[in-house]
Formats: structure tokens, sequence, C-alpha cells
């Protein structure tokens, strides 16, 4: 299916963007609470219920599809396969690098950032770790020798800002801090690289539009030193089916050591998602949400923010409520409504907002 993709400059460019991959997403501008289903992944997972239902499911098909996922989000993200960690979500990955920092650790975050990539270190404070936040637009600036860990989201969940992500990877290298940084709002939509982090985490069911249940951990090299897999099972072992009994533990030596037990159901309409996500390109798509975002603001008399999530401010919630009386699905968070344009959406969503909005 060919689409009209809108640019951030007012221009547009028919391209295949394989919109046609989705159900009917029209209304729907909520991709940054979740995805729609393309109707590979609709068909994987009807089809993996009716085998289910008939006793055909197989641990070891299950665990093909983990594979096939892991390679996937890795080609998206630019790094290798070796890197890509799976499990189930981001607070709990985020809690391992927080139990691997040392006591008395620092670790920096942007202000108002989504609470998985607070809370797990606000619950080390037993043992010392404190937590400073400062604006997002000085968190380069704040990075400090004394600093342990700089952790942060790409694109805030609030507003959809994007960070300065290379100026703050910078800033940690040049005093030897570490960096952990959330793509959850940023893969599937942002071209982005997990390469420069030390630590990455990314819920899928978001932008990349899988099912709720899969989500990824990146580490670098010299992150897999210090990192401690305290959640260790039976799927981080070399051997995963060597590893059900203990005592004995040998672990895998590159990021599967950091694996847990994956959400079996979820992982067969996960990867129908993520082999769509992996085609196309991701420039492309970042000029078509971002196109659409700015020319609903051209619309309503406001700022462009060149972001796929515009924002404005509904402290009391009438623009939500007025948008889903129109049928149209949004999302408010922190005193603001969220509107976001992902694959599915083109002008007649612009319209259809700018039309409720402009009341």
């Amino acid at each position: 299916m060919q689409t009209e993709l809108l640019w951030c400059d007012g221009s547009s460019h028919t391209s295949m963007i394989g919109m046609d991959s989705f159900v009917d997403g029209h209304g729907y501008l909520a991709a940054c609470t979740a995805g729609l289903p393309t109707r590979g992944t609709l068909a994987a997972m009807r089809a993996d219920l009716d085998e289910w239902g008939t006793g055909g499911s197989s641990p070891i098909r299950y665990g093909d599809l983990v594979e096939e996922g892991r390679a996937l989000f890795a080609q998206i993200v630019g790094i290798d396969a070796s890197r890509v960690s799976t499990g189930s979500q981001t607070s709990a990955m985020t809690a391992v690098v927080a139990s691997s920092l040392p006591d008395g650790a620092e670790v920096l975050v942007p202000e108002g950032d989504f609470s998985s990539i607070v809370f797990p270190f606000l619950a080390q404070a037993h043992r010392g770790v404190r937590v400073r936040s400062v604006p997002l637009a000085s968190l380069a600036m704040a990075v400090t020798p004394d600093t342990a860990l700089v952790a942060w989201s790409a694109v805030q969940s609030a507003t959809g800002a994007v960070a300065e992500n290379d100026a703050v990877v910078a800033a940690a290298r040049a005093v030897g801090v570490r960096t952990l940084c959330d793509l959850t709002q940023a893969a599937g939509i942002l071209p982005i690289s997990a390469a420069p982090f030390d630590v990455t985490v990314t819920h899928a069911y978001k932008w990349l539009c899988a099912p709720r249940g899969v989500a990824f951990l990146t580490v670098s090299p010299a992150a897999q030193e210090w990192l401690r897999p305290v959640q260790a099972g039976w799927y981080a072992g070399e051997d995963v089916w060597s590893s059900c009994y203990g005592p004995e533990m040998r672990l895998a030596d590159d990021a599967r050591r950091f694996d847990v037990s994956p959400a079996w159901q979820a992982w067969p309409g996960a990867v129908a998602a993520l082999r769509h996500v992996a085609s196309l390109d991701m420039d492309t798509v970042w000029r078509h949400g971002t196109g659409l975002a700015d020319r609903l603001a051209a619309r309503l008399g406001v700022a462009g923010q060149s972001q796929a999530v515009m924002t404005v401010p509904d402290p009391s919630g009438a623009g939500l409520a007025a948008l889903a009386a129109a049928g149209i699905t949004a999302s408010g968070r922190a005193g603001r409504l969220r509107l976001a344009f992902h694959h599915w959406n083109d002008e007649s969503d612009v319209d259809a907002v700018a039309a409720v909005l402009g009341r």
C-alpha cells in the first residue's frame, strides 16, 4: 500500500511504509502507550493459540522464536545479537543494573523520567545509592566524576522530547561514567543505535508493536564485566536444557547470561512485528511521524516540536475527553495531552484532531 509521507518541512513524498501490514489504525494516536498489531502478529498469535489448544506447543520452537527475535532486535538497534538479552519488563532489567552498582553510588537522571528507569535505583537507598535529578536539557552538563551512572530515556514518555543522547554519552565518557538509556519510546520510530551506550533497556509493546511481555537488554562488552546476573535462572545457562537443575551454574558467556525465561505466548506475535519493523527504513518512519505531528502543530497554531509525539498542556483532561468523544484514541500524561503518530496514521488523522481541538 502506498502512503503519503509528510516531511518536517511540509513537503510530501509517496513511499512504501507497509501500512497495509497493520490493522486499520485511523484515529489511533497512542503508539506511545501501546502499539497496534500487524496482521502477521495477529495471525501468528492465533495460530499459536490453536496449536496450544491441541497440545502441539513446543518449548524448543518458542526458543527458536526468541533467538530470531533477539537477532531482529539487534538488527533494528545496530548491534550484534551476542549483546542482546531478552526478558519481559524493563524495570526488572533496570534493577539488574541498580543492584550491580557499588554502595554509595550516585545515579543521575532527568526530572520526570519514567519510573521504570528511576525506581530501581531509589530502591537501593538502603545501601547508600543516591539519585540526583536535573532538567533534561541540563543532563549532559550535570555529569561529574562523582557520578557512577547516568540513566535516561532517549525519548521522554511524558513529553515525547528527544534527549541529546550523543551529548550525554560524550559527557559520560569524558569522566568515565557508565550509561543506561531506555529505548522504549525510541526503538521502532526513531533511528537510533544501542552501540554507544553501556546498557539499554527496551520494552517492545509500544513503537515496535509487539505483544506486551517481550523486552530487551543490551550490554556493551565492558558492561558485561560489571553487571551481576542477579536474575540468573535456567534460561541464562550456556546450554539452556542443561541448566534446569542445580547446584552447578554455567552461564552463557555473552549477553544471554542476563536472559530470563521467556513469556512463550508473546513471542510468536513479537517476532512477526519485529520482522516488519526490521524491513523498514527508520529515517523514513521518523520523517513520517514527525511530519504529521508538525503538520498538526501548524493547524493548531502552535510551534512544531519535530518529534513523533506532539504534546500540549491539558491539565484538566478536557482535550483528551473531547478526542475520546470523537472516537480518537490519544493519551494523557503529567498534565499533557499526547498525540503519537506512527505507521498507520496519515493526514486524515491530522484533520480529525485539528477539528476537535480547534473547537
